[in-house]
């Protein structure tokens, strides 16, 4: 029976595989692309895999096994996956700032409430339409 940390590091494993996919999963062939797309995105087993595609479960395997080198090689030498992380770290803590600068403003000038709720609005990215189309202006 496998505990809670196997699960918890399966579905890590898992997690950052397919970010590595959505990033570089271009970057392999055709039949790497489908077969890597059946076992994690549709969750078949590697026996479902290999009997839908008339071939052995150990050449699944390989494959799989092969295709998350593969991507691991192109995010070690291209680390676009670590450059997103840091930009959403970035991004968060300009976010946090935003918000609590608005709270010490709408301290300091409560007739602004109006607008410090707009903005809250933005920074939490949940602002209209309109307001969203003239910031990307």
């Amino acid at each position: 029976m496998l505990s809670s940390r196997d699960i918890i590091d399966s579905v890590m494993n898992k997690i950052d595989f397919l970010r590595l996919w959505d990033l570089y999963g271009g970057l392999l062939t055709p039949t790497q692309r489908d077969m890597t797309d059946l076992y994690f995105n549709l969750d078949l087993t590697v026996s479902e895999i290999a009997e839908q595609k008339g071939i052995s479960r150990q050449a699944v395997s390989e494959c799989l096994g092969g295709c998350k080198r593969e991507l691991a090689l192109y995010e070690e030498k291209l680390g676009h996956a670590k450059m997103l992380d840091e930009g959403e770290c970035r991004i968060s803590s300009l976010r946090a700032d935003a918000l609590k600068w608005a709270e010490q403003f709408e301290s300091l000038h409560p007739e602004y409430a109006g607008d410090m709720a707009v903005l809250r609005g933005i920074v939490a990215g949940d602002c209209p339409q309109d307001i969203a189309s003239s910031i990307k202006k």
